[in-house]
């Protein structure tokens, strides 16, 4: 038996999220906190701290600049919706599970998990519904 060579694929060129998919991601991440029902601080605290401003600007429409890092947070945030929605059937359930005490996690709310404000807290919340879902 003669090995097939295997034909490999270079990793996608510009896999950054673009101007146009960050404003995208803005104005969903808007719908989002409306249907997780956050408040103005919540909003801007998981967004990395920006601006009560900036983020009315946001609410109206007049999403600006999007650094990195800000994309990224709601590339997670979108990720942890997608997440829910695959566990919950009916969407209204996983927006009110965010809130909700969970014994996994220490009698915390995911909300609570996120909120301490750092990146990685998105990034780890993302992968345990990841795994709860038996994405892998």
């Amino acid at each position: 038996m003669q090995l097939q060579a295997i034909t490999t694929t270079p990793a996608a060129v510009g896999s950054a999220i673009s101007d146009e998919e960050a404003g995208a991601l803005a104005r969903s991440t808007v719908n989002l906190f409306k249907a997780w029902n956050l408040t103005d601080f919540e909003a801007c605290v998981l967004l990395g701290g920006i601006s009560a401003r900036t983020w009315a600007r946001w609410k109206e429409g007049a999403v600006g600049r999007i650094d990195r890092d800000l994309r990224t947070r709601m590339a997670h945030l979108m990720g942890i919706h997608k997440g829910l929605r695959y566990l919950f059937t009916e969407p209204a359930r996983g927006y009110a599970w965010i809130r909700k005490p969970n014994a996994t996690f220490g009698g915390q709310s995911a909300l609570d998990l996120m909120l301490r404000g750092d990146i990685s807290d998105l990034a780890a919340m993302r992968e345990w519904l990841d795994a709860e879902r038996g994405a892998w």
